[in-house]
């Protein structure tokens, strides 16, 4: 699923991420809700909302949209959890959700197991390199963070953001993705609002 999404971003501009300026990013993921979005478009979405989510961040959860039907698969610990999961995948093109993560109260111990191993939800090596794109990744679907010009520099697993932010809210939500990143042990928040 991540992987899918950083092809997606290529073709709508991670080329101008990686260079620091993220409004072209912006507008193609926060395109008006009138226009008609495909499956792939409303699929990306919901991984987003289910990946920088507090609650759900560390769980492995994947979505399939057809036809207006997204499709959750995965474990999560609690029902509140499963719940959660649901309202987060009810957007825009969305009819109907069928919710067929199954609850497993044990699934907190594997999350730690795998964190504790340095591995992300795909079983790969996390690394620096992984963590700045991932909270890249993060930052282009953030209304909170559209406009912002934001850099990001890992190093031993140590975030640093530099650049600029519209609002107090978007340098605290910044912050809090960058934080909520598997592998991540400590962010330097530099960020100055414009």
């Amino acid at each position: 699923m991540f992987r899918k999404t950083l092809v997606t971003l290529g073709l709508f501009g991670a080329v101008t991420i990686a260079s620091g300026s993220m409004s072209a990013a912006f507008a193609q993921t926060t395109a008006p809700a009138k226009a008609q979005m495909t499956s792939d478009a409303i699929q990306d979405r919901i991984d987003h909302r289910l990946e920088s989510s507090a609650t759900l961040h560390k769980y492995s959860l994947h979505v399939k949209v057809a036809g207006g039907v997204a499709t959750l698969t995965g474990d999560v610990a609690t029902a509140a959890q499963k719940a959660e999961a649901e309202h987060l995948a009810k957007v825009d093109g969305i009819t109907r959700v069928d919710n067929q993560i199954k609850i497993d109260p044990d699934e907190d111990k594997t999350v730690a197991d795998r964190i504790k191993n340095g591995l992300n939800k795909t079983g790969e090596k996390i690394t620096d390199a992984w963590i700045t794109t991932k909270v890249k990744w993060f930052f282009v679907g953030e209304d909170a963070l559209k406009d912002s010009d934001i850099n990001v520099d890992t190093k031993d697993g140590v975030v640093t953001l530099k650049g600029t932010v519209k609002s107090a809210a978007g340098k605290a939500r910044a912050e809090a993705l960058a934080k909520n990143t598997d592998g991540v042990k400590r962010v330097v928040d530099q960020l100055t609002i414009k």
